[in-house]
């Protein structure tokens, strides 16, 4: 089972990389992308493509069980915990900049600048450090497994033997031992469940649901009113709209759902084994509950950029250029800058 593991892993890390690579490389080329939406899907694809990069890498070498210093398996496993906080604070500050792009369309380029966008980026990676290594001060099971293991290969870091107890309180504070390198092993499961799920996880995917159904009310709401105004156009103007509003609905279902999908089944699992700790997880449920979390990363492009049609023209021109060897045939603009022939600019939401 190890082995097909790791081989989805790697299929999961490559679709995941190379997938959120191509948005970075869109927005870095297309200047209509550069935008404060887009710099929201810039930090995610950045945290998706170091899931691929770092992240999975660093699950795969847990899942084997290889014997580590404390502080080393630690460090794989909470890095883990960073980026995929910070993933989920992405989704989080994409569906608000959705949210206010509907609700207040003629204010919303003025609120939402790209210096704003990048200052509440930055704020949610320094926020997504703070929540990752929190285990690194103290919230984890050293004291349980070092100090219990008998047989650990203990090591401390002092540069005093003296016998005081003082002294010895100190050196106990930096004490690590080696284990088995195991996920469960150094995470402290009350700090997952209370802590990372129930507020760090929860509350954004209840938040994130409640705005995608603010903005579907909002948008069909919209859409009636336009339809009432545009009676006299016949029905093919009236289908038009009803397959936008159909169209905004799968959005909405398609974002909340997956995200759903790949994250709770691994908090569940987490909650069963700090409230039912005798009980026996099956091994293939929980290698399935990983890969789920993982494959969120590799999905990411394909819902929030591959659906707008900006993005699909530009990966379209970068494979046709960088990797099928065709020359797409560029112009001037208006202004001197070098744009696509039939580049399209993004509707104020792409939802719809």
């Amino acid at each position: 089972m190890n082995s097909f593991y790791i081989v989805i892993e790697v299929v999961i890390a490559v679709l995941s990389i190379s997938g959120n690579i191509l948005v970075c490389w869109a927005v870095a080329i297309n200047t209509t992308l550069k935008n404060a939406t887009n710099y929201f899907l810039v930090s995610l694809a950045v945290a998706d493509i170091l899931v691929g990069c770092l992240a999975i890498p660093f699950a795969i070498t847990i899942s084997l069980g290889i014997t580590l210093d404390f502080y080393g398996c630690l460090f794989l496993a909470c890095f883990v915990l960073v980026l995929t906080q910070s993933s989920i604070f992405s989704l989080l500050a994409i569906a608000i900049d959705r949210y206010l792009a509907v609700k207040i369309p003629l204010r919303y380029k003025e609120l939402m600048t790209g210096k704003t966008a990048r200052e509440i980026i930055a704020i949610l990676w320094i926020l997504s450090f703070v929540i990752g290594l929190i285990p690194f001060f103290g919230w984890n099971m050293k004291l349980k497994r070092c100090n219990n293991s008998s047989s650990a290969d203990v090591t401390t870091n002092t540069t005093n033997t003296t016998n005081t107890e003082g002294q010895m309180g100190a050196g106990d504070l930096l004490r690590s031992c080696k284990l088995q390198c195991f996920f469960e092993i150094v995470v402290d499961m009350n700090y997952m469940v209370y802590f990372n799920f129930f507020v760090c996880v929860l509350p954004p995917l209840l938040i994130m649901l409640g705005i995608y159904v603010k903005i579907f009310t909002v948008a069909r709401k919209q859409l009636r009113q336009i339809e009432l105004k545009c009676v006299g156009n016949g029905d093919s103007h009236h289908h038009s709209l009803l397959q936008k509003e159909i169209r905004a609905a799968k959005s909405l279902s398609i974002i909340v759902g997956l995200f759903a999908v790949c994250w709770l089944p691994v908090h569940i699992l987490n909650c069963l084994t700090l409230f039912y700790g005798q009980l026996k997880k099956p091994e293939v449920i929980m290698y399935v509950a990983i890969i789920l979390s993982h494959a969120n990363s590799a999905v990411n492009p394909i819902i929030y950029a591959y659906r707008i049609q900006d993005f699909r023209n530009t990966f379209r021109k970068i494979l046709a250029q960088h990797f099928l060897c065709h020359r797409e045939d560029l112009y001037l603009s208006s202004n001197g800058s070098r744009r696509n022939r039939d580049q399209i600019h993004m509707t104020i939401d792409p939802l719809l």
